[in-house]
């Protein structure tokens, strides 16, 4: 299907909004002022980057696709708006002024990493608004014990609190997308009280017990975590990964570190 003369691609997941009253919704969502500092990942064909643009002085646009990021330049003034093109997953977000109010449709075949990467500069970020595979937005927001809950709750959960906001249908598209999609915020918590020692350690705990998500802790975490660790968590080891919430995740993380005699 060919969108306002651009053939939407498919190595980079394109699928543009086309859907007033749903962009109408976001923006409200998003509810932009002159003074915020706005970043629109993958703005496409500029749905939101007008209305966007229309309630803020100045906007920053990350665009992979060099014939789209020559479009944006040539319909918006560089005061207004500075594209810069490249690849959202190796941009340093941490170059622009902070604090950072990230928005953007983000392609569905790199958005898990593309999340992982922006939660690296979460202590320079105000919030995140971000269209995604409803699929995505219902593993990020899921409470423990639920079928959703993953590697990739405990590790934005660490850092944000999330709400979905609302669904939009694959007809708010060209070209529609196959599966149903929601807009969801990000909110940055700053340190959390009970912060973990060691994150990289924790990462490990938290992929290591989700990969094998159906064994029993105990048997899940065989030559990471002692039975010991467990019990000093205050945690079941007969549990499963599902289980644990995120700040049970960072106790036994942190028993680790104490365990091992590692300085944080």
């Amino acid at each position: 299907m060919i969108a306002h003369g651009h053939v939407p691609r498919k190595r980079f997941g394109q699928h543009f909004l086309a859907d007033r009253a749903i962009i109408e919704r976001i923006v409200a969502a998003i509810d932009p002022r002159p003074e915020d500092n706005i970043v629109e990942i993958g703005p496409g064909l500029g749905a939101l980057t007008g209305p966007l643009l229309a309630r803020t002085r100045a906007l920053h646009a990350v665009e992979i696709d060099r014939d789209l990021a020559a479009a944006m330049r040539h319909r918006h003034s560089a005061e207004g708006l500075v594209v810069h093109e490249g690849d959202a997953l190796k941009f340093d977000f941490s170059a622009l002024p902070s604090p950072l109010r990230i928005v953007g449709n983000l392609p569905y075949n790199i958005s898990t990493p593309l999340l992982f990467h922006l939660a690296e500069f979460a202590d320079r970020l105000r919030d995140l608004h971000f269209m995604l595979q409803r699929e995505v937005v219902e593993r990020m927001v899921a409470l423990p014990s639920r079928h959703e809950y993953g590697r990739l709750s405990v590790a934005l959960q660490y850092r944000f609190r999330m709400r979905s906001l609302f669904l939009v249908p694959p007809e708010a598209f060209r070209p529609p997308p196959s599966v149903e999609s929601a807009l969801v915020r990000m909110e940055p918590i700053g340190r959390p009280a009970r912060a973990a020692r060691d994150e990289a350690l924790l990462a490990q705990v938290v992929t290591r017990a989700f990969s094998h998500r159906r064994k029993t802790l105990k048997n899940a975490l065989q030559g990471l975590a002692l039975a010991e660790d467990l019990a000093a968590a205050g945690i079941d080891a007969g549990l499963r990964a599902e289980n644990l919430s995120v700040p049970d995740f960072v106790a036994l993380a942190n028993c680790l570190v104490e365990r091992r005699g590692e300085p944080h």
